[in-house]
C-alpha cells in the first residue's frame, strides 16, 4: 500500500502549555484512522496542525510523498501550497459561506484555488450534490438547512477539491443526534469508496464499525492504537479502559 500521510515527533505548545508531544504515525492509501480521547487532549490541534491551520513547533509531516514540514521548518510557499491541496479538512462548525448558495459554497474554492472554469467546476459540485443527496437544495443558502445538510454541503466542498486524504473533526458534534445518523452514512460510503480518512469522533460505536484503525489519545500525546475493533472492544492500557468505560458504560479487566 501507498503511504499517503506521514507524521513524525510532531510537538506543539502555546505558551507553556504542551498540546502535542512526540506524535508519530502513518497512514496508508485507502484506510480510514478513527482518532478517540478525551476533550482537551489535543485532537484537534492535531488536525489543525496537519491542515496547515496551526504551524507546528518541531516534527516532520509528509504528505502523498511532498515533505511539509521537515524538523519544524516549512517548505518555500510554493511548494507548500501545493502540499496543502492534497489535503481536504471538515469542520465541526460547517463554515459554510452565508451569503453564498449551496452550488457557490462548492464552487467557489475550485475556481479561486484550483482555477477550475465556472462551467467545470460547476459540473463537479453539480456531482457531488447529487452524491450527497443535495441536488434539490442547490440553489439554498445555509441558513435555510438542517445542520445534516449544512455538513454534507462542507463536505462536498471538501470533496471537489479531490484531495488525497480527508480530515474530519468531530463531524457530528454540533448535530441534534436525530442528524447524526445522516452523516456517519456519507462517511461510511466514502469509506466503502476506499477515500482515506482521518476522523476524529466522540462517536465509539462508528469508530469500531468504520475504521480500520483507532488511536487514543491523552494530554497530547497517543497512548494506543491498534485494530479498530480489538482497541474499543479490548483495550491494554489503563487510560484507554477508563475513558472508553466513562464513554461506553462497558467494563474492562485491568491487566
Amino acid at each position: 500500500m501507498d503511504t499517503i500521510l506521514t507524521v513524525e515527533h510532531l510537538s506543539k505548545s502555546f505558551g507553556e502549555l504542551t498540546v502535542l508531544q512526540d506524535i508519530s504515525f502513518a497512514v496508508q492509501k485507502g484506510e480510514v484512522i478513527a482518532i478517540i480521547g478525551p476533550s482537551g487532549s489535543g485532537k484537534s490541534t492535531l488536525l489543525r496542525a496537519i491542515t496547515h491551520l496551526e504551524l507546528v513547533d518541531g516534527g516532520d509531516i509528509t504528505v502523498a510523498g511532498s515533505l511539509m514540514v521537515k524538523a519544524g521548518v516549512y517548505a518555500k510557499p510554493e511548494i507548500l501550497r501545493t502540499v496543502c491541496l492534497k489535503i481536504g479538512l471538515v469542520f465541526q462548525n460547517f463554515n459554510l459561506f452565508p451569503h453564498f448558495s449551496v452550488l457557490r459554497n462548492v464552487t467557489e474554492a475550485q475556481i479561486c484555488v484550483l482555477h477550475r472554469a465556472k462551467k467545470e467546476a460547476q459540473a463537479r459540485a453539480e456531482k457531488i450534490l447529487e452524491k450527497m443527496g443535495l441536488t434539490d437544495k442547490a440553489a439554498n443558502y445555509p441558513w435555510e438547512l438542517s445542520g445534516g445538510q449544512q455538513q454534507r454541503v462542507s463536505i462536498a466542498r471538501a470533496l471537489a477539491l479531490d484531495p488525497e486524504v480527508l480530515f474530519f473533526d468531530e463531524p457530528t458534534s454540533a448535530l441534534d443526534p436525530e442528524l447524526v445518523g445522516e452523516i456517519l452514512k456519507v462517511i461510511r460510503d466514502l469509506a466503502a469508496e476506499n477515500m482515506t480518512m482521518v476522523i476524529v469522533t466522540h462517536e465509539m460505536a462508528f469508530a469500531r464499525d468504520v475504521a480500520d484503525r483507532v488511536l487514543f489519545m491523552d494530554s497530547g500525546a497517543f497512548i494506543e492504537e491498534g485494530p479498530a475493533a480489538a482497541l474499543i472492544d479490548n483495550p491494554q492500557q489503563e487510560r484507554t479502559k477508563a475513558f472508553l468505560k466513562r464513554v461506553s458504560g462497558n467494563t474492562f479487566k485491568s491487566s
